[in-house]
């Protein structure tokens, strides 16, 4: 398994795959490093009257809940739309599900246009599964990964799509496999869109993997692998992000397939 994630790896880097994304302000500058970083083009652009372009000549869309306005959320749905239409590849990161009847409406509409991959922490995906009253706590999780299984069950089943909870074990569900993987470091929650990182680069790796399960599953190891390594290295948060940044572009063979740990169950 480590060589064929790190085939992924190579594969983003060698097509460099354009990633249009619609996402949160708070997030945009270090989601498109991130991306630089791994060796993907990140574009990001919300105007609706440009909206259909872009997605037509992305290889991938990440939309991503995280600032939500009412403009924002009709250049998302109409984004998804267009990438269902055209079958392109797409994420959804459902940031804060659960908080706001605002939110979970657009999440609703969202959903209809049948999500390529679902990646949130288990909170969101129990939200967005409207499997409990477990409430969302900001954009942070209330509940483990494990917590959110049946939830994230309900998602593929229903939509046909790859979800991915995240959190101390990261959790990677299709209608046909489920990986656990169990890298990152816990500093990594003190840096404000990690997790909105990890959506962007998922739309990195599916935008030119056709294997897009194993798609998700690299991007994902290569976030929380690079974080662990880019710990080593940090005094705290702030030279954790750069230190992880570096690594992205980093890292090697070695270092991937030596500190990756993941399980197909």
């Amino acid at each position: 398994m480590e060589k064929i994630l790190w085939q992924h790896i190579q594969l983003v880097r060698q097509q460099s795959p354009l990633v249009h994304n619609v996402t949160n302000y708070v997030v945009m500058n270090n989601t498109a490093n991130a991306l630089l970083a791994a060796g993907a083009s990140p574009i990001m652009a919300h105007a609706k009257s440009e909206i259909k372009e872009m997605v037509n000549i992305a290889h991938s869309v990440v939309i991503n809940i995280g600032t939500l306005d009412e403009y924002w959320s009709e250049s998302m749905i109409m984004a998804a739309e267009i990438a269902d239409s055209v079958n392109k590849p797409w994420v959804l990161d459902p940031v804060g599900a659960g908080a706001t009847t605002f939110r979970d409406q657009v999440l609703h509409q969202l959903l209809q246009y049948r999500p390529t991959v679902i990646r949130g922490n288990a909170s969101e995906i129990i939200a967005l599964a409207k499997a409990n009253d477990t409430v969302t706590k900001g954009v942070d999780s209330t509940a483990g990964s494990s917590d959110a299984m049946d939830a994230a069950q309900i998602l593929v089943q229903q939509y046909n799509t790859i979800v991915c909870i995240s959190g101390e074990t990261d959790i990677i569900l299709s209608p046909g496999k489920c990986f656990h993987l169990k890298n990152g470091h816990p500093l990594m929650t003190k840096v404000t869109g990690l997790g909105c990182s990890a959506s962007a680069l998922t739309g990195a790796f599916i935008g030119c993997s056709e294997d897009k399960v194993q798609g998700v599953a690299a991007a994902m190891a290569l976030l929380g692998i690079a974080g662990e390594l880019a710990f080593l290295e940090s005094k705290g948060p702030g030279s954790l992000q750069v230190s992880l940044i570096d690594k992205l572009y980093n890292i090697t063979e070695e270092e991937f397939t030596q500190h990756l740990k993941i399980e197909q169950k």
